[in-house]
């Protein structure tokens, strides 16, 4: 059911867009976004183009911090030969837990042409990675798709990973319908409360909601090939938070209820109080091992089997 045909070979969507010359409109149309970005929810109107900077932190130039094979992904990603991750510097949400603060928050990074972008991407389609996996690419989403152009004419072909954090503008989401293969978002909550608190985005549990339904239309449930390789759809990840922060349950049922029972779900248990974390006693400690089964237990009792 969740297999291609072994005989044909995968073909990303993005190809069709470029041969159509569909994909260059789409660049015009993500670029007028920056220039009163309206990238994510926050609509900071900044003209990023003429240099102004909103509350990620990013600028008109993409900035990366790391490109490398990964092998820390999940296994559908990852496969033999690594997922070819793109740690790009920023972020639109920046929780107060975010363990990758330094990259996120603090934008330790390097500034990158689109020339350059497209030349890192095919050296890890080269060393044989079987996607790009950009991690954080919600306020670089132009960029990218420019970059992406070049890549096509000098030969990409594997799957693009939106690896992001839930948190995005469905007109963007819209707008990338064709590029991305495969999206793995995060859904961190269901509960404003916790979504003010700790990310300063009272409307995540909304947001999250109309994503993740507008990303399943898309490429729907996660599909791989004959050796399990994850080549289109939709990958869902959700950390467990000690205290009940993440709404796991609601997290869950929703996806169970309003998205599919087959969707590919991480339900994550590396949280570790990072960055400001300890200044919040209801974070401030890693999640219990009782905490974690009881999430397993919930996605089962609600027929969720895959991922976990």
């Amino acid at each position: 059911m969740f297999r291609s045909d072994s005989k044909m070979a995968f073909i990303p969507s993005y190809i069709g867009l470029f041969e159509k010359k569909e994909l260059s409109q789409r660049i015009n149309l993500l670029n007028e976004l920056l220039k009163e970005c309206r990238l994510c929810p926050r609509e900071c109107q900044v003209n990023r183009l003429d240099g102004e900077v909103g509350y990620c932190g990013a600028g008109s130039e993409l900035m990366v911090s790391s490109a490398f094979p990964h092998f820390g992904e999940e296994p559908p990603l990852v496969g033999y030969h690594g997922s070819g991750t793109i740690f790009l510097t920023h972020c639109n949400l920046r929780c107060i837990f975010c363990q990758n603060y330094d990259i996120s928050h603090l934008g330790k990074g390097e500034p990158i042409t689109p020339s350059d972008m497209a030349r890192t991407m095919l050296r890890l389609q080269n060393m044989g990675c079987h996607n790009i996996n950009f991690v954080t690419p919600t306020h670089y989403a132009p960029q990218i798709v420019a970059s992406l152009a070049e890549a096509i004419e000098r030969g990409l072909c594997i799957p693009i990973v939106y690896n992001c954090s839930g948190y995005e503008s469905i007109e963007v989401i819209q707008l990338l319908e064709g590029v991305i293969d495969i999206y793995m978002p995060d859904a961190k909550y269901m509960d404003e409360k916790f979504s003010k608190q700790f990310s300063n985005a009272p409307d995540y549990p909304e947001v999250i909601r109309k994503v993740l339904k507008e990303m399943h239309r898309q490429v729907g449930d996660l599909m791989t090939n004959s050796i399990g390789i994850a080549e289109r759809g939709l990958l869902i990840r959700h950390l467990v938070m000690p205290g009940g922060v993440a709404s796991s349950e609601a997290v869950l049922k929703f996806i169970a209820e309003e998205i599919s029972v087959h969707s590919y779900i991480n339900i994550m248990d590396q949280y570790r109080p990072e960055y400001q974390a300890y200044e919040y006693s209801e974070i401030s400690r890693r999640i219990t091992h009782k905490e974690y089964m009881e999430a397993i237990q919930i996605a089962k009792r609600l027929h969720l089997y895959r991922g976990f």
